[in-house]
């Protein structure tokens, strides 16, 4: 791996987790807040932002729970993971993203994250 840092930042987010994952997981649920549009060819995701394309593989899956993604440009093993986490007792739903970005870009690439789940949260009709 190369000299990106790996962080993990953790959003309440209310929601089912069934309903969540279908925003995480799928072309259409990620237009909604991720990106301008996204297609997708087997495990392969194009996102697009202003008319210029970023390829994403999807590594792993598993419904209602996570999804993982590295981007095809990528020279290490970086990723970026999304995670629904349920709490036992209380039953919060918290999203867990766990990303990766050169030690210069860690608190923009927070901040993007955060920009990016309050449009989520906006579309959930969540707080």
């Amino acid at each position: 791996m190369s000299d990106k840092i790996k962080f993990e930042q953790e959003f309440v987010i209310q929601s089912s987790p069934k309903m969540l994952y279908q925003y995480l997981s799928t072309p259409s649920g990620l237009s909604e807040w991720f990106a301008d549009n996204v297609n997708s060819r087997g495990e392969i995701f194009i996102f697009i932002w202003d008319g210029a394309e970023e390829n994403a593989k999807l590594l792993k899956r598993k419904s209602d729970e996570f999804v993982k993604f590295s981007w095809e440009d990528n020279e290490d093993d970086s990723y970026f993971e999304m995670r629904i986490i349920v709490d036992e007792i209380t039953k919060d739903v918290s999203l867990f993203i766990t990303d990766f970005a050169e030690e210069d870009e860690v608190e923009e690439s927070k901040m993007l994250w955060n920009n990016q789940i309050g449009d989520l949260k906006q579309v959930l009709g969540s707080k």
